[in-house]
C-alpha cells in the first residue's frame, strides 16, 4: 500500500511526512491487499492561528474495484486529527469489508467462498447438521 500525504498550512517536514504514514500504515495493514493507494491531507485550518479542533486530518483509501473512501477527523493537534482519522477510516473499511463478505446472492443464498472451494464438504455438512438434528427429535420424541 502506497501512503502519500500532503499537507497545507502544516509544516511538512520529512519526519512528519514519516510518521504521519507509519501511523495510517499501521492501523491499515489488515488491508494491505485490499487497497491500492491511500492520500492523507494534513491541514491547519487556521493557519498560524490557535484555535479549538483547527487541525483536520483527512484519509482518502482507494480499494481496488470499488469507488474511493474518505473520511475526516478536526482535532486540537495533528496527532489526535492523524490518529482520529485512521480510526475512522479503519472501521470504515471494516465496514466495506463486511459488506463484501456477507453480499447476498439473487438465488438468496450468502456468498460463501467455501462454497466455491470446496462443494461437496459444504454440502456433506449441511446434510449432516439436518440427519443430527432429525436423530435429536427422534430420540426426544
Amino acid at each position: 500500500m502506497h501512503v502519500q500525504v500532503n499537507s497545507q498550512h502544516v509544516p511538512g517536514s520529512v519526519e512528519l511526512h514519516e510518521w504521519v504514514g507509519s501511523t495510517v500504515e499501521g492501523q491499515l495493514e489488515r488491508f494491505d491487499d485490499f487497497l491500492t493507494r491511500v492520500e492523507v491531507h494534513l491541514s491547519d485550518e487556521n493557519a498560524q492561528k490557535a484555535g479549538a479542533d483547527d487541525k483536520r486530518c483527512q484519509i482518502e483509501a482507494r480499494p481496488k474495484g470499488h469507488q474511493a473512501v474518505s473520511v475526516t477527523h478536526k482535532a486540537e493537534s495533528l496527532q489526535l486529527a492523524v490518529d482520529g482519522a485512521a480510526e475512522k477510516m479503519r472501521h470504515a473499511l471494516e465496514h466495506l469489508m463486511g459488506k463484501l463478505d456477507s453480499k447476498v446472492l439473487s438465488g438468496g443464498e450468502l456468498n460463501d467462498p467455501l462454497l466455491d472451494e470446496q462443494p461437496q464438504a459444504v454440502k456433506d455438512a449441511m446434510l449432516e447438521e439436518d440427519f443430527l438434528e432429525k436423530q435429536d427429535e427422534l430420540d426426544k420424541g
